[in-house]
């Protein structure tokens, strides 16, 4: 129990990142294409706090699984592109963001002078970085599944004709059901870890 909860101390900076930096690109973009609800709605900070959702973080904290507040946008306020597209993007900002903050933390893994710091500074910012490549890495494409409230559902639907589209929003209110039976079963670990793993991989490679 007590290991637990130190390696979740640790880990607690690369969460409060991963989801921080996640819904902060949603609203930004979804700003910068005309849209002030983000800016109205206070969610255009990097203060976790305007981004946490009290009982999704608890559950984070109990069976592994959490979520943030949903960052509001209206594309009908989208001057600067078609809303469809504009959805597009602001859906792909949030796992994009996780991409390149795990990027930075490979970077900071393999380069950062850890030998010049104490053991008790060095040994903590090694585990910190390491538990956010992977926890943004997750996060990115855990999000990107086209399974409805997820971005991946988001960008699906902007990008599907009509008929197909009507078709896929039925399954929305099911969405948050399906969204449980993959983790409560070994589905979503058959299909997280080798993408996960792949991804990161790539990351090193190219480092």
């Amino acid at each position: 129990m007590q290991e637990w909860i130190m390696n979740f101390i640790i880990a607690l900076p690369a969460i409060l990142w991963a989801i921080t930096i996640h819904e902060f690109a949603h609203g930004y973009v979804a700003y910068k294409l005309g849209d002030p609800t983000p800016k109205i709605t206070g969610r255009l900070t990097l203060n976790p706090f305007a981004h946490l959702d009290i009982i999704g973080f608890l559950a984070l904290l109990l069976v592994h699984f959490g979520w943030a507040k949903p960052v509001m946008i209206n594309p009908r306020n989208f001057r600067k592109m078609d809303p469809r597209k504009g959805e597009v993007l602001v859906a792909f900002a949030g796992p994009f963001a996780n991409f390149v903050s795990a990027f930075v933390s490979v970077l900071l893994l393999k380069y950062f002078p850890f030998s010049a710091f104490p053991a008790n500074i060095s040994e903590p910012l090694f585990l910190i970085f390491k538990y956010s490549i992977f926890i943004n890495v997750a996060f990115g494409i855990f999000n990107l599944l086209p399974i409805p409230p997820l971005d991946g559902s988001k960008i699906l639907e902007a990008t599907l004709p009509p008929k197909l589209y009507y078709s896929y929003k039925r399954i929305e209110p099911y969405g948050p059901i399906i969204l449980i039976i993959l983790v409560i079963s070994p589905l979503l670990n058959w299909i997280l870890v080798p993408l996960v793993n792949a991804m990161i991989h790539i990351m090193l490679i190219i480092t």
